[in-house]
């Protein structure tokens, strides 16, 4: 075990990790036996302690947890993979296990990426298999894609990339618009070579552009919209201090992860008399999305694009006025190259307040009382481009204690040629096709609603039919179903039934006697259309049911296992669940899957407007009344438009 000289740091326990901080993780690594010249990083990331440990340090009653990171490392010559533990505070390893590809590869290094263009061209089968199409391999741009697992023989224990081809007409020119169907190479990235050549027929290129970007296909500009301008003369309202944040009566830290991107840590809010916790840490912690052509060459098509591609490594670097607007701050992001360097992505999380119409109002008619207030909530977000789609995740804080989490997709749709009639694909353009496909969203929520003794009721509305004591027929009610163990905590939304899940304080209670919770509202999806005997059904579990709950244990972070990459199923939320550990009275974790299913539309291509998915947590009892009573209504009318010449007077006036 190698041993570098430790450094002394401040970091909190869950501070994300800093420049210094990767480059001696860094040095600590490339000093060790587990180092070579063709070793690269595939992940670091910060090692979380157990709660426990940090609410302990954070009360004051413990030392600080020691500080580690954890690091993936894979050698690109030998496909040799490892999984370590480093801690910051000794300079020592920690824990290294190595993987064998039984269940599961590393994550897609990017320098796999960018080499499968020479191993595909220097396979005579694949020149031949483009001429045959009538384009060659300098007129195509190869797209290297995760392979999902179908048990082929040749694959066992192989880092294995599955590669389409698309035909780019001039270097500005959009390929996505000139896929070359019926082709498709599977390619071993250690070996660099292809295992096997799919060739399913010749299918025609379609010739017609896709570029967005070019004026020619915007068409003429709209000069009808005049200028909106959202102005704060007294600067935000909120308060940052490091990655910690203070906005209204809300507090929590930022924190980012190259897998998860975004995180949001140790929400709490105000009421008046003292800070209460909500939710210990919220983040996407996976993703996949699940394609729906069975043709020869698409059938595997399933990408889980955080755990084999960590998203959070494409965080776009955002920009004033263009993500963002209003008074911004921003926080960068800051993670490990492949060779282990720092790598900052300035400006890669977007903090900002929005206006959001009415919070309360009543005029009424006995007393004359005529009061309304405005809403805003704080935006916490980022974006993150994964090959052909751009998502980006917005995380709102309301005034009257309610929080979102929503997911904006756009970007370009994957495309294929299109089949007449085909029952997998939308025409979007000339013989141009999209293939159906979901989009699932696993939002990891570990709650801590009031403290640590957290249970779930599923609640559902009740009709009451026509009886002695409801003779009109129109009675109707609720029940609730305490979910006490992880044998019965998989489950389904309802939009039927308007389904909804109450996390309970199993010992606090409101003034009312009842106990003090939030409830998690789902926004209604299908879950994964795929069979359920499927491969992806079984990788992909958890977009089986929309909610999950478990016990809290600091080693399950990631719905689909830690190593999706090439995973044959069976890992993540199944394996966790399976002790079948009690959820009722203890410290739990939430995990919620949603998202669109897109049957694509003309007006998608060529480039998507966006489309949203999102899920509410919105107090229910937690407070003993509205928690926003308190906000003030506008200091002047001139915060508001009037029209007319008010309207003309307040577009005139320099802020």
């Amino acid at each position: 075990m190698t041993m570098i000289d430790p450094i002394t740091t401040i970091a909190g326990p869950l501070a994300s990790l800093g420049v210094a901080e990767i480059e001696r993780i860094r040095d600590i690594v490339t000093a060790s036996e587990l180092f070579t010249p063709t070793t690269r990083f595939a992940y670091v990331g910060l090692e979380e302690p157990h709660k426990l440990e940090v609410l302990d340090f954070l009360a004051g009653i413990a030392d600080r947890p020691d500080r580690r990171a954890r690091v993936m490392l894979l050698d690109m010559a030998s496909g040799h993979s490892t999984d370590s533990v480093v801690s910051l505070d000794t300079g020592q390893i920690v824990t290294t296990s190595v993987l064998d590809g039984s269940t599961g590869q590393l994550p897609v290094l990017l320098e796999e990426f960018e080499a499968i263009g020479a191993i595909v061209a220097a396979d005579p089968r694949w020149v031949a298999a483009l001429e045959a199409r009538g384009t060659s391999v300098d007129s195509v741009v190869c797209v290297p894609l995760s392979a999902g697992y179908y048990d082929y023989p040749e694959e066992v224990g192989r880092r294995i990339l599955r590669v389409l081809a698309f035909r780019q007409d001039y270097p500005e020119d959009h390929p996505w618009a000139h896929p070359v169907d019926g082709l498709c190479a599977y390619v071993d990235a250690s070996s660099r070579t292809i295992t096997r050549l799919i060739d399913a027929g010749v299918m025609p290129i379609p010739a017609e552009g896709g570029n967005f970007d070019d004026p020619a296909v915007q068409g003429a500009p709209l000069t009808a919209l005049k200028p909106i301008s959202i102005t704060q003369p007294e600067g935000p309202s909120f308060e940052v201090d490091g990655e910690s944040v203070t906005w209204g009566n809300w507090k929590f830290d930022v924190g980012f992860d190259p897998r998860e991107g975004l995180i949001l840590r140790q929400l709490s809010f105000f009421d008046g008399v003292e800070q209460r916790p909500i939710m210990y840490r919220g983040s996407i912690a996976e993703m996949v999305v699940p394609y729906g052509d069975p043709s020869p060459v698409r059938f595997w098509q399933n990408y889980f694009d955080t755990g084999e591609y960590l998203f959070g490594r494409f965080t776009n670097s955002l920009a004033l006025g263009c993500d963002c607007v209003g008074e911004i701050k921003y926080f960068d992001a800051v993670l490990a190259d492949e060779v282990g360097n720092p790598q900052v992505i300035q400006n890669g999380i977007c903090m900002h307040e929005e206006d959001f119409g009415t919070l309360w109002k009543h005029s009424d008619m006995f007393t004359g009382s005529n009061e309304v207030r405005r809403s805003r909530r704080l935006v916490i977000s980022f974006f993150t481009t994964v090959g052909n789609y751009d998502y980006g995740f917005y995380w709102y804080l309301y005034l009257d204690g309610t929080i979102e989490c929503e997911a904006k997709l756009t970007g370009i749709l994957f495309t294929s040629s299109y089949v007449e009639g085909s029952p997998y694909a939308s025409e979007v353009a000339p013989g141009l096709g999209a293939p159906y496909h979901q989009h699932h969203f696993s939002a990891r929520l570990d709650m801590m609603v009031d403290g640590l003794s957290n249970a779930v009721d599923e609640v559902d509305a009740v009709r009451l039919p026509i009886s002695e004591t409801n003779p009109h027929g129109g009675a109707f009610t609720n029940s609730a179903t305490r979910l006490s163990s992880e044998a019965d905590a998989s489950r389904l939304a309802d939009a039927s039934v308007g389904r909804a899940w109450h996390i309970v304080n199993t010992e606090k209670t409101n003034r009312l006697g009842r106990p003090t919770g939030y409830v998690l509202m789902p926004q209604q999806s299908p879950t994964l259309m795929a069979d359920p005997a499927s491969s992806i059904a079984e990788r992909a579990a958890f977009t089986t049911k929309q909610l999950w709950v478990t016990q809290y244990d600091p080693a399950e972070r990631y719905p689909a296992g830690d190593f999706v990459h090439q995973n044959p199923g069976g890992d993540g939320l199944p394996r966790y669940m399976a002790g079948d550990r009690s959820v009722d009275g203890e410290d739990i974790v939430l995990w919620h899957t949603f998202g669109p299913t897109h049957f694509p539309r003309p007006e998608d291509w060529p480039v998507m407007p966006t489309d949203y998915a999102k899920f509410t947590l919105k107090p229910y009892g937690f407070f003993d009344r509205n928690p926003a009573l308190n906000v003030p209504p506008n200091a002047s009318a001139h915060e508001c438009s009037h029209g007319g010449e008010g309207h003309a007077d307040h577009a005139g006036h320099q802020h």
